[in-house]
């Protein structure tokens, strides 16, 4: 929302140090936007409500990597699991588990719901993601988000990714949609900042220089906003809805 404020509107921010930001994953390009407009570096974090909000940050004082959620805080240890819960490999795409003092005793009342959501001392975020070489966590999707077409594995935030760095792409958000051979077929949402524009056709021929092919939208829908949750993050529950919608 600050990024997208008219251009003419400069804030005054010489006395703020850095800025962090969560929620949700920021693309690298909202990021290089953001800083070069402000003036003050914009670090990026993660963390569940499960684990007392806050697990990994970048460093303000050492190496930012931009397109992560930096590193583990202290006391904190981050894995990542396949589906069975054996812990993977440097590199390795898979759910991140989360261990240390911050994580919650469990659900009030919901034995059942804790017993599957911690094992063995390890919070099971239902996010998907990789831990690179300097131990740096990068956030790939959601579990329940990630799309399966013809067998193939997609991850959206690879796809929305691609579609911020078209010009004046202020929100992108994919979906899976259902689909009768495929089972599901990749469909994005755009929405432009004030004073730009892009046809589907130029979308199309953006996602086709960046993405393989199974991993390119089917559908991009160009739209005014995206909706937003009460936590302003980007409701895909209803995007899927709209889609159902339009497509019945």
């Amino acid at each position: 929302m600050l990024n997208a404020l008219p251009r003419e509107i400069k804030p005054y921010t010489s006395s703020l140090r850095y800025g962090i930001c969560g929620a949700a994953p920021a693309s690298a390009e909202l990021l290089k936007k953001f800083e070069a407009r402000f003036g003050f570096p914009l670090l990026e974090g993660y963390g569940l409500s499960e684990g007392t909000c806050a697990s990994t940050i970048n460093p303000f004082d050492g190496r930012r990597k931009v397109g992560t959620v930096g590193l583990p805080f202290i006391g904190q240890h981050i894995a990542i699991a396949d589906p069975s819960g054996l812990h993977l490999p440097q590199g390795a795409i898979g759910e991140v588990l989360v261990k240390g003092p911050n994580v919650m005793r469990g659900y009030l009342g919901k034995p059942e719901e804790t017993a599957k959501t911690i094992v063995g001392g390890w919070l099971h975020t239902g996010d998907i993601g990789r831990i690179d070489e300097d131990g740096y966590l990068a956030i790939v999707g959601r579990l329940k988000e990630m799309i399966i077409r013809g067998g193939e594995n997609i991850y959206p935030k690879e796809i929305e990714d691609a579609l911020f760095e078209f010009p004046g792409v202020l929100e992108a958000a994919v979906i899976g949609a259902p689909h009768e051979t495929l089972g599901e077929i990749v469909v994005a949402y755009v929405a432009f900042r004030s004073g730009f524009a892009g046809t589907q056709q130029s979308l199309n021929e953006h996602c086709t220089d960046r993405l393989t092919r199974y991993k390119r939208p089917s559908t991009i829908n160009i739209i005014d906003s995206l909706p937003k949750n009460a936590l302003g993050k980007v409701d895909k529950l209803w995007l899927r809805k709209m889609w159902t919608e339009w497509v019945d």
